[in-house]
C-alpha cells in the first residue's frame, strides 16, 4: 500500500490542509497546457525539440523529452521550487488519491497490463536489474543463467549477484548468426543451456548488439512446460517496451526491468520492475523504501514487517528528482493516446524500410533479423572495408546521428523511430550506400 503521511512522516494534516487548499494535483493541472493532437505522425514528431540540422537515428539511447512530458517536468519543478517541503511532502505522503508514486504505477500499469501494486519505480534498467538479482534468495550451489549476448549491466549485475551469494553464473549462446535465428531454434538452445543447479534465467527482450527481439511469451511458455525444478525469468526488456505490441504482464516472466527514458519518452532518471506479488514475496530489498508504510511501522516497533515483501518495499528510497520521476505519468498517458499497436506498426514499418534498403547494398552485411517477429526497432550491420565507429563518424559528417554497439564485437546501428519520417529513413540508407561504395 502507498506510505500515508501520517503513517510515515506524522506531519500535522492541518497544515498541509491550510496552505495547499486545492491539492498538489489540481495546483499542477491548472499549469499544464491540453494534450496536443498526436492523431498523424508528423504531430508526433513536433512535439520533441530536436536539432533539425540532423537526422536522429539514436534516440533509443536516451530520450528527447517530448512537449508534454516537457510540460509535466516544468510543472512539477516550478511546484516543487515554490514551496519543496509542503509539495514533496503532500506528493509523496498523502492519501491514495494524491499519492503522486501511486498515480505514475497505476499509469505504468495501465500499460503492462498489471495492477498498480506490482510495479517498482526505478532510476533505470540497471538498478531494476540489480534489485532483482542482489533480492533473489540464491544459495551456494544454484547457478544463474544468462546469454553471451546480454548487456554490460546484465552480465555484472547476475556476476555481483552470485559472488555474494556464493552461487555460480553461466552464459550461453543462443545463436550464431541473429540474422538467421528461428524461433523453435532460440527455444532449443535455451532449453539445452539449462542445467540441473539452474534456478534463474536472463534474458534480453531486444538485444542492442544486434537488434533481434526474443520471441519471449514463447520462450517463457517453453521454460514453463519442461520438467525439472522450476527456474524465474529475468528479461531485460527496456528496448522492447514502447517500440512493440506487447502486453508485458502476460508475456510469462517472472521479473521484468526497464528503463523508461528510452523508447517511452519517459523523463532521464526513471524506470519499473514488474513482477506479481508471489515473485515480489521471494525478493529481499537491498535499499530502504519510502513507500512501503509497512516497513517504517516495523521499523519504529523495532520489529520485522508483518507483511510480505511487495514491490513499493523494493522500490528505492531517499530523495530523487521527483519533477521527473512523477512526470513519466505523462509519457506512458502520450503512449496511450497514440495507440500502442499503432506505435509498433509504425515502428516496424520504418524498420523495415531501413533493412530493406541496406539488404540492398552490396558491401553491407545486416545482423537483424528481417523478419519483424524477430526484431523490433534497432538495426544493426556492417560495411566491408569500414570498421564501425569510423562509418559512425562518417554518417555523423553527413549529419546522420546513428550508433555503435556497445560490445567487444560491435556493429553500426540505426534505429527508426517516432522521430523519424520515411524520408529520413531513406536519406540515411542513402548515406551509407554513398559510405560504402
Amino acid at each position: 500500500m502507498p506510505v500515508t503521511r501520517r503513517g510515515f512522516l506524522s506531519a500535522p494534516a492541518a497544515l498541509t490542509a491550510t496552505l495547499l487548499p486545492t491539492g498538489l494535483l489540481a495546483a499542477l493541472n491548472a499549469q499544464i497546457p491540453a494534450p496536443p493532437d498526436l492523431s498523424n505522425w508528423e504531430a508526433v514528431r513536433a512535439q520533441f525539440a530536436l536539432d533539425p540540422a540532423y537526422l536522429h537515428f539514436a534516440s533509443f539511447f536516451i530520450a528527447s523529452h517530448p512537449a508534454p512530458v516537457a510540460a509535466a517536468i516544468d510543472g512539477y519543478r516550478r511546484l516543487i521550487d515554490r514551496n519543496p517541503f509542503l509539495v514533496v511532502e503532500q506528493g509523496l505522503f498523502e492519501t491514495a488519491e494524491q499519492n503522486l508514486p501511486l498515480q505514475v504505477q497505476t499509469e505504468i500499469a495501465d500499460y503492462l497490463g498489471a495492477r498498480a501494486q506490482e510495479v517498482c519505480l526505478t532510476g533505470n534498467t540497471t538498478t531494476g536489474l540489480a534489485l532483482v538479482y542482489q533480492g533473489l534468495p540464491l544459495q551456494p550451489g544454484d547457478e544463474v543463467l544468462c546469454t553471451t549476448h546480454d548487456h554490460y549491466s546484465h552480465h555484472e549485475s547476475i556476476r555481483l549477484a552470485t559472488e555474494r551469494a556464493g552461487a555460480s553464473m553461466r552464459k550461453i549462446p543462443l545463436f550464431d548468426d541473429a540474422a538467421t535465428a528461428t524461433t523453435d531454434a532460440l527455444i532449443a538452445a535455451m532449453l539445452k543451456g539449462i542445467g540441473p543447479k539452474t534456478r534463474v534465467l536472463g534474458l534480453t527482450w531486444v538485444h542492442s548488439s544486434s537488434g533481434i527481439r526474443l520471441p519471449i511469451r514463447e520462450m517463457a511458455a517453453a521454460l514453463r512446460a519442461r520438467s525439472g525444478p522450476p527456474v524465474l525469468l529475468v528479461v531485460d526488456g527496456v528496448h522492447g517496451l514502447g517500440s512493440t505490441d506487447e502486453t508485458v504482464a502476460t508475456m510469462g516472466c517472472d521479473y521484468f526491468c526497464a528503463g523508461t527514458h528510452k523508447w517511452m519518452f519517459a523523463p532521464r532518471g526513471t524506470g519499473l520492475v514488474w513482477a506479481s506479488a508471489d515473485n515480489w514475496a521471494r525478493l529481499r530489498p537491498s535499499i530502504p523504501s519510502f513507500s512501503d508504510e509497512d516497513q517504517y511501522v516495523a521499523w519504529e516497533r523495532q520489529s520485522a514487517p508483518a507483511s510480505p515483501n511487495n514491490a513499493n518495499r523494493m522500490s528505492p528510497g531517499g530523495f530523487h528528482a521527483y519533477e521527473h520521476q512523477w512526470a513519466t505519468a505523462a509519457a506512458f498517458r502520450m503512449h496511450r493516446q497514440m495507440g500502442r499497436a499503432r506505435v509498433a506498426a509504425r515502428i516496424r514499418s520504418l524498420n523495415e524500410q531501413c533493412k530493406a534498403g541496406l539488404a540492398a547494398i552490396p558491401k553491407l552485411r545486416l545482423h537483424t533479423p528481417m523478419s519483424s517477429d524477430l526484431s523490433a526497432g534497432l538495426v544493426s550491420f556492417e560495411v566491408d572495408g569500414i570498421r564501425p565507429p569510423e562509418l559512425v563518424k562518417r554518417l555523423l559528417a553527413r549529419n546522420v546521428i546513428a550508433s555503435t554497439s556497445p560490445y567487444a564485437i560491435s556493429y553500426a546501428r540505426l534505429a527508426p523511430s517516432l522521430v523519424n519520417s520515411p524520408e529520413e529513413v531513406e536519406r540515411a540508407v542513402r548515406a551509407v550506400r554513398e559510405i560504402s561504395m
